[in-house]
This record gives C-alpha cells, sequence and structure tokens, in this order.
C-alpha cells in the first residue's frame, strides 16, 4: 500500500515539475503583452487566449502536485489543531467523500464536452484568436484524472497513518 502510494507520488512530482514550466511560459508572455500593449498600443486576441489556455492547463495539470505538497485551499482554523491521527481521518474522509467523487464526476461530464469539441475541430470564434480549442478542453478531464491518481496516494497515505499509529 504504502509502495504504490510512492509510485503515485513519484508519478505526481514528475508530472508537477514538468507542468510547472509553464508559469515560466506564462510569466514571459504576460510580460512580453504588457510591453507590446503599453509600449506599441498592440494587443492581439491570441495573446490573450494564450495566456487563459497556460493559466487552465497550469491550473488543471497542477492540481495534484498541490494536493501532494498541501498547497491546495484549505480551512484551517480547526485542522492545524489536530492531533495527526485526527488530520488523517479529516484527510480520508474528505478524499473519500468529496474528492474522490467530485474528480469522477468532472471526468464523467467532461469526456462528452471534450469529444464533442474535437469532432468539431473547435478553435476560437474570436476574429484572430487561436486555433485547436479542443486541446485546451481535452485538459480538464486529464487534470481531474491526474488529481484522482493522487487523491488515491493521499487516501492511501492516511489509511496508513490510522492503521499503523498508536491510539490517542
Amino acid at each position: 500500500m504504502n509502495q504504490f502510494a510512492s509510485y503515485i507520488n513519484q508519478f505526481t512530482e514528475k508530472t508537477g515539475r514538468f507542468v510547472s514550466w509553464i508559469s515560466i511560459i506564462l510569466v514571459v508572455l504576460i510580460g512580453l503583452d504588457v510591453v507590446l500593449r503599453y509600449a506599441f498600443n498592440w494587443s492581439s486576441s491570441a495573446n490573450q487566449e494564450l495566456e487563459w489556455h497556460l493559466f487552465a492547463t497550469l491550473f488543471l495539470l497542477g492540481s495534484a502536485y498541490a494536493l501532494k505538497h498541501d498547497k491546495h485551499v484549505r480551512v484551517d482554523v480547526f485542522y492545524s489543531r489536530f492531533s495527526e491521527k485526527k488530520k488523517a481521518w479529516v484527510n480520508l474522509i474528505g478524499t473519500l467523500i468529496f474528492l474522490i467523487p467530485f474528480c469522477l464526476v468532472v471526468i464523467q461530464t467532461s469526456i462528452p464536452f471534450v469529444i464533442d469539441a474535437w469532432k468539431i475541430a473547435e478553435s476560437s470564434p474570436e476574429p484572430g484568436g487561436l486555433p485547436h480549442r479542443f486541446l485546451i478542453k481535452s485538459t480538464i478531464p486529464l487534470g481531474a484524472t491526474l488529481l484522482l491518481i493522487q487523491a488515491v496516494a493521499e487516501g492511501l497515505t492516511s489509511w496508513s497513518h490510522l492503521i499503523n499509529q498508536p491510539n490517542r
């Protein structure tokens, strides 16, 4: 169980590090867009759409990495004061009741959406916008799948903590 979770964590670490390069590309693109807009009074729909697409890709494909490193949004009012065992229970229950079903619903509902986009070779409706919008839509089920895989690792890790810690 721990070894399986470790394999998932290694996979998430590699994919997260790969996806993190998008943030550098995004910073450069936004900087370039600002310079072009304010110094040369030039803007394009394609630049703005590319920024949105890169941000969406970073968010969707990076969510599993954020979960792995506990950098996701959490209300720590009570959680921070919990014992390790109580934290493991909260994490396990939250993963089983909320996170895994959420991922499954996103995957199930987004696949027809993505298939339709591929069938029509969807592109931007904006003049001068980006083609191949179906590619960005494909990151929705892919991101949810990566998050689901990491959720399994988190659930296994929490379960392992619960069965291997003395009662407290």
